[in-house]
């Protein structure tokens, strides 16, 4: 499963890839409103750290808005896709966009019905918004189940982006049930990293060491 953080800052974006452990960006536009550079400029500069792929959304809400603006984004460089959000107007350009060759990722995906229109109007990823149906007592990882179902029982090429991850266990569902990308944000990807035992482990074994150091200074 490919991981992609959720973020629009540059230098999350640079501490994570350093690491060794991200696929790919996705960017919204609250997540842009946050940063102080042009969002084009940033775009730019965020593909050049990952290689990989890189959303950026459209703000238009008419077809022909997000057709054009979609191709402006595409023209920032190879690795952006174009994120449209889902309605009838998201879906007829996502099927033009497609058409002429983009990736494009169909954003606010809150039902199964949803997924599969986007998947066959050609999206490269549907993003199904987990904790924001957790927020309102529907399970949003049954819904991540119900899309990859349909996905492999017809074989959609579409990949299954999993968003609004709100903690490490809607990540290990989401790899559990076979979704092919998270996106998350940086602070839950600091989550991943830490587990008591881990730090405790670690202070005995430098501990054991310093003890043995000491030993053999004094023999």
């Amino acid at each position: 499963m490919k991981l992609f953080v959720d973020t629009g800052n540059i230098a999350e974006i640079e501490a994570l890839a350093a690491v060794g452990i991200l696929d790919g960006v996705t960017t919204n536009p609250s997540l842009m409103a946050k940063e102080k550079e042009d969002p084009t400029a940033i775009l730019r500069r965020i593909c050049e750290i990952v290689q990989g792929p890189v959303s950026g959304e459209v703000v238009a809400t008419d077809a022909e808005g997000m057709i054009r603006e979609g191709r402006e984004l595409a023209a920032i460089s190879e690795h952006i896709v174009i994120k449209v959000p889902f309605t009838k107007d998201g879906v007829r350009a996502c099927k033009v966009l497609a058409d002429d060759g983009h990736k494009v990722n169909v954003t606010l995906i809150f039902s199964a019905t949803q997924a599969w229109l986007a998947a066959k109007a050609g999206a490269a990823y549907v993003s199904p918004f987990v904790g924001r149906l957790d927020d309102i007592a529907t399970s949003g990882m049954h819904l991540i189940r119900e899309i990859v179902d349909i996905f492999e029982n017809f074989d959609y090429a579409t990949e299954v982006l999993v968003a609004s991850v709100r903690s490490p266990i809607h990540i290990v569902e989401a790899a559990r049930m076979g979704a092919d990308v998270v996106t998350v944000p940086p602070a839950v990807i600091e989550q991943c990293f830490k587990h008591p035992l881990t730090d405790i482990g670690l202070e005995k074994f430098l501990k054991d060491w310093e003890k043995a150091q000491a030993a053999r200074a004094n023999a």
